[in-house]
Parts: C-alpha cells; sequence; structure tokens
C-alpha cells in the first residue's frame, strides 16, 4: 500500500455510510413525486382532515353534533354536482365560466313550464335537461369550430344565459307555495329522510350516484381515457388517432346535461325558483376544483378531489361562522386556499418536468 493512501476497506466503508443517506433521500423524494402526481387530492384530503380537526378545537363539540355536519353536506350539495361539470371541462384543459348561469335557466325553464304554463313536470324537467344539453353544445360548438378560447367563449354564453333566464322567467320568482300546489316534484331533492340524529336528503344521495357514475365513465371506459388524454396533450391524442373534437364537444353537451340537474336539485334546495340565484356559482365551481387538487392545465384530477375542495370550502364557511367571524373574512380565508392550491399545482407540475 502506497504511503498516504486509505486502505481499501476503510474507503469503501466511507463511501457507503455517505452515499446511503442520499440514495434513500432521492428515493423517498421520488416516492412522494410519483404520489402527488397520481394522487393529488392527498394534500387536499390532508387540509380537509387539518380543518376539521381545527375547528372542533376551536368551536367544541358544536362542531360535530350530527346536524351541523349534515349541514354542511347539504349547503355544498349543488357547488359539488355543479363543479362535476367543471371538473369534466377542466380535465380537458379548459374553463366553463357558464355553469351558474346555466344551472339557473334550467331551473327557471323546469319552474315556468310546470308552475307558470301547467305541463306535466316530468316534461318540464325533460325540457330543462335539453336545454342544459343544447346550452353545452353551444359552448362545445364554439370552442371546437371557431377554435374560441374556452374562457372567452364561455364568458360570452354566461351573459347570454344569464339575459335569457331573466327574460324567461320576467325577472319574478316562483315562490315555494306555488311549486308545492302544482309542481311538488321539482321539491323533491330537498326532501329527505332521518339516519339517526342526521338529515339526509335526496339531493346528497343524488350526490353520491352521479359521482359514482361519472367516476365509472373516467377510469373505466375509453371516452375517459381520451378526456384525460386530450387535456393533457391534445396534439399527441390526435396522433394517437383521438378525435379530440369529438370528445371536447361530448365532455360540454355532458357538463351541460350536469348543469340541468344542478338546477332541479337547486331547486329542492331553495324550495323556489328564483332568476337571482346562483350569481356566484361559476366561481364557487372552479373555487372546489382547484382546492381539490385538479389542475387548472388539464390532464390531471378526479371528481373525487372535487367533492373534498367543496368540502374544505364548506367546512371554512361553516366553522367561520360559527365562530362568529365576519364574512368578509370568509371570503379571505378562501382566497387563500386558491392560491395555496394553485401553488401546490405548480410545483407538483415542476416535479413531473
Amino acid at each position: 500500500m502506497k504511503s498516504g493512501s486509505l486502505p481499501p476497506n476503510i474507503r469503501i466503508s466511507a463511501g457507503n455510510e455517505a452515499s446511503a443517506p442520499v440514495f434513500q433521500d432521492s428515493r423517498s423524494f421520488r416516492q412522494l413525486q410519483i404520489l402527488l402526481q397520481n394522487l393529488p387530492s392527498v394534500v387536499s384530503v390532508a387540509v380537509l382532515l387539518l380543518s376539521i380537526v381545527v375547528f372542533g378545537i376551536i368551536i367544541g363539540p358544536r362542531f360535530f353534533a350530527p346536524f351541523n355536519l349534515s349541514l354542511v353536506l347539504q349547503q355544498v350539495t349543488v357547488i359539488s354536482i355543479l363543479g362535476a361539470a367543471q371538473t369534466l371541462v377542466i380535465l380537458t384543459s379548459g374553463i366553463d365560466l357558464s355553469v351558474g348561469a346555466l344551472m339557473v335557466l334550467c331551473s327557471v325553464v323546469m319552474g315556468v313550464l310546470a308552475v307558470n304554463l301547467g305541463w306535466p313536470p316530468i316534461i318540464a324537467i325533460i325540457a330543462a335537461i335539453l336545454a342544459g344539453v343544447a346550452g353545452g353544445a353551444i359552448n362545445g360548438i364554439l370552442v371546437t369550430v371557431p377554435r374560441l378560447p374556452p374562457f372567452i367563449a364561455t364568458l360570452g354564453t354566461w351573459n347570454v344565459f344569464l339575459a335569457l333566464e331573466l327574460w324567461y322567467s320576467g325577472s319574478q320568482t316562483i315562490v315555494s307555495q306555488d311549486i308545492f300546489e302544482k309542481a311538488p316534484v321539482l321539491q323533491f331533492f330537498g326532501e329527505g329522510t332521518n339516519v339517526g340524529r342526521v338529515r339526509v336528503t335526496w339531493g346528497e344521495l343524488l350526490l353520491f350516484a352521479l359521482f359514482g357514475l361519472l367516476w365509472l365513465f373516467l377510469n373505466r371506459t375509453a371516452w375517459g381515457r381520451h378526456v384525460y388524454a386530450t387535456g393533457d396533450d391534445p396534439e399527441a391524442a390526435r396522433l394517437a388517432g383521438i378525435n379530440v373534437k369529438r370528445v371536447l364537444l361530448s365532455v360540454y353537451v355532458v357538463a351541460g346535461a350536469i348543469c340541468a340537474i344542478a338546477g332541479w336539485v337547486l331547486i329542492g334546495r331553495i324550495g323556489s325558483v328564483t332568476p337571482q340565484e346562483g350569481q356566484t356559482s361559476n366561481l364557487d365551481s372552479i373555487t372546489a376544483v382547484v382546492i381539490g387538487g385538479t389542475s387548472l392545465f388539464g390532464g390531471r384530477g378526479s371528481l373525487f378531489a372535487t367533492l373534498i375542495g367543496a368540502l374544505i370550502v364548506g367546512v371554512f364557511e361553516n366553522g367561520l361562522a360559527i365562530a362568529g367571524v365576519d364574512a368578509l373574512w370568509q371570503n379571505f380565508a378562501i382566497g387563500l386556499l386558491i392560491i395555496f392550491a394553485v401553488i401546490i399545482d405548480q410545483q407538483i407540475r415542476k416535479l413531473a418536468a
């Protein structure tokens, strides 16, 4: 052995001790990266659980009362259904600013036809769903034929649908009593049953059934794979033989039908039909999607994440209201949540790159 050189056994041992922690750290980091890419809703689930614990500590037993927890779910039912429509669009790397206006327009169609004009309620409901499909088709055609950016196309149709709902309703509210007397089926999803001390509405059950059905289509059919592929890279999807225009059109049509269903649930939730309702529903649906962890850049996200995002908003609004916090600071907290969610999304995309 030459002077000044280390014995082989010492050099090998030192090398192993120095490299092993680095290798383990790199492997752990890679596993975390894969987890966040495949399950972006992990962060939102953690935020939901943490917020429940924090509000439970601050407020106490009142927050965990069965009635209050069931109230939170009732409050987010409409936005969650609307968020499902928004999720489909955002998965294709688009955005739909018209979902709230289309929802209210469909509820107005149901109310006017069934109550004011005396149509059979089932026919009025079918007509409203067809109106939702037509509204979604208009959005899809604007995005696929002249290739307008989804933001611009749906910003325009938002104003169109808003004007139509005010015109068709005459800016008049159809009160709960009239609906109950002439078309009580329109209020069906506001009714429910008691399970112990928890109130479960038919609207909540519809929410879970709808999410389950959409989950099957997104995760177990070729259509769902095409939706994700279109949002991830439309050019690559086109080269792979996917008809991107047809996929986009179908997504907007399905989203329009979901908006009509949300309009029916909305009537049951508030008991009446009013064109002034749902003024913030567009942004609320986007908020639920973003906070849930679905990427605004498309191709990554899930319906489950949207439901978690809606619940986070519901828990924050409910908890802050019970704590006596002014509505101004409730909006402030939701705004911080949105910023936090987008930052997390950007970091995940950087990791993927």
